[in-house]
């Protein structure tokens, strides 16, 4: 049964990342054989803009495979060395016991992992970044981020933690029902907390400047009757030459837009990309996204809750007993390879959720050619990949290519010409009848 359990991981693995880098190598190959503007785009972009983009998508690219190939040697060290069944009987040699051994071992894995994952993190900020002009930070900047994250997990981590060992181990058999209920209280909590908590903590936010931008944007979401806590401008350049926007908050959220996309973005164009976020909120997408990621978590809580007293989990690993922590541990840096083939069903839905809200956009705002000259600007400051391979999309992006936006905006921009038409003829003819 060992030699079972460990093939099957080692090959979940491994097909996960056969088909995951498949995939970026596909992508890879599309921009490299890429010329030109593509067709949909050629009012939009220039031959210059569009070759720079394909470098920039090849450029991560390369950086993706590099990740996904050093993830997957870290996990199998992880998993099949024996580090962790040393690092249970280590902790366990110094005193700790229940719970404090289990937020412990997950403590130290967790803090392995953060630095593990640093030296791509940082390549990517401080090489690749760099070389196409979007870093903004120092070293010192990147440096205190990610002491700071670590600082947050401890805050938020050690005490949810030490509540999720009670629940287990005093709730009985269904005690995988009730930490759910936890988690998704935490969850909805940390979706509260972000926004003014957590988010300051990194990058500083002021009310949109009062004058007519304002009063338009206050005055659209008036229209719309959504009702929000503020437009913010965050001061995204300090770190990055990124631009974008989003609002967070379940029932009143803030609206954020980052300085350099009011910088490089016209009145109509702001309005639009705002009619856009307002209509991820009044179709409920938040709340339909944060129920799809819990009964994610459910499911995995009932899978854990079936592998907790499963012993040939634990002799295939090394370990000398069942235990929490050791489940905990492996189902987190193995589970995602089980279940990765749901990523495209998640994707489809985002990408089916960005449709609507342009639809909404457009219906708010009247300007379709506002909206697409927003996303234009956009793909183009932030070099995003104008012509993806339609496989590498359909698994990965949650937003739809830029190509699909413009047609569908265009095939609105018709629909709304026609009835235009349509409604000018029938005055036409009751003005004749009269």
């Amino acid at each position: 049964m060992g030699t079972l359990v460990a093939v099957s991981v080692a090959a979940a693995l491994c097909l996960q990342y056969l088909v995951e880098t498949a995939l970026v190598g596909l992508n890879i190959r599309h921009a490299g054989r890429g010329r030109g503007v593509p067709e949909q785009m050629e009012s939009w972009c220039d031959e210059a803009a569009a070759d720079r983009s394909r470098a920039y998508v090849k450029a991560n690219g390369w950086l993706t495979v590099a990740r996904n190939t050093w993830d997957l040697a870290v996990i199998l060290a992880l998993v099949f060395s024996g580090v962790l069944p040393l690092l249970d009987r280590s902790l366990s040699a110094v005193g700790l016991r229940g719970p404090h051994l289990f937020v412990a071992f997950l403590g130290v894995v967790t803090v392995f992992h953060v630095l593990t994952s640093a030296p791509v993190a940082a390549f990517q900020t401080f090489v690749i970044e760099q070389r196409f002009g979007f870093n903004h930070t120092t070293p010192r900047v990147w440096i205190s981020d990610k002491l700071k994250s670590l600082a947050l997990v401890g805050v938020f981590g050690v005490p949810f933690l030490y509540a999720v060992h009670a629940i287990v181990t005093r709730s009985g058999r269904l005690w995988w029902v009730w930490l759910f209920g936890l988690m998704a209280a935490f969850q909805v909590f940390l979706l509260w907390l972000w926004p003014t908590f957590i988010a300051p903590l990194f990058n500083k936010f002021h009310p949109l400047p009062e004058g007519d931008l304002k009063d338009r944007l206050d005055g659209m979401a008036s229209a719309a009757g959504f009702h929000n806590r503020g437009l913010f401008v965050m001061d995204a350049s300090r770190r990055s030459g990124h631009s974008n926007a989003w609002f967070a908050g379940l029932f009143r959220p803030r609206i954020v837009l980052f300085d350099t996309f009011l910088a490089q973005t016209s009145p109509d164009e702001a309005a639009a990309v705002l009619a856009h976020e307002i209509g991820h909120f009044k179709r409920s997408h938040v709340k339909l996204r944060l129920l799809w990621s819990l009964a994610g978590t459910l499911g995995m809580l009932w899978v854990l809750s079936l592998l907790v007293p499963w012993r040939p989990l634990y002799v295939t690993f090394g370990f000398a007993s069942p235990s929490l922590h050791a489940a905990t541990a492996l189902v987190t840096l193995v589970g995602g390879a089980f279940v990765f083939w749901m990523t495209p069903l998640g994707a489809w839905l985002s990408r089916r959720h960005e449709y609507e809200a342009d639809q909404f956009a457009m219906d708010l705002s009247g300007q379709p050619e506002a909206l697409a000259s927003s996303l234009v600007r956009l793909h183009q400051s932030n070099l995003s990949n104008l012509d993806p391979h339609p496989w590498f999309s359909a698994w990965h992006y949650s937003h739809p290519a830029i190509v699909d936006r413009l047609a569908a905006i265009a095939r609105e921009e018709a629909r709304i010409a026609r009835r235009a038409s349509d409604e000018r003829e029938s005055m036409r003819y009751e003005a004749g009848d009269r």
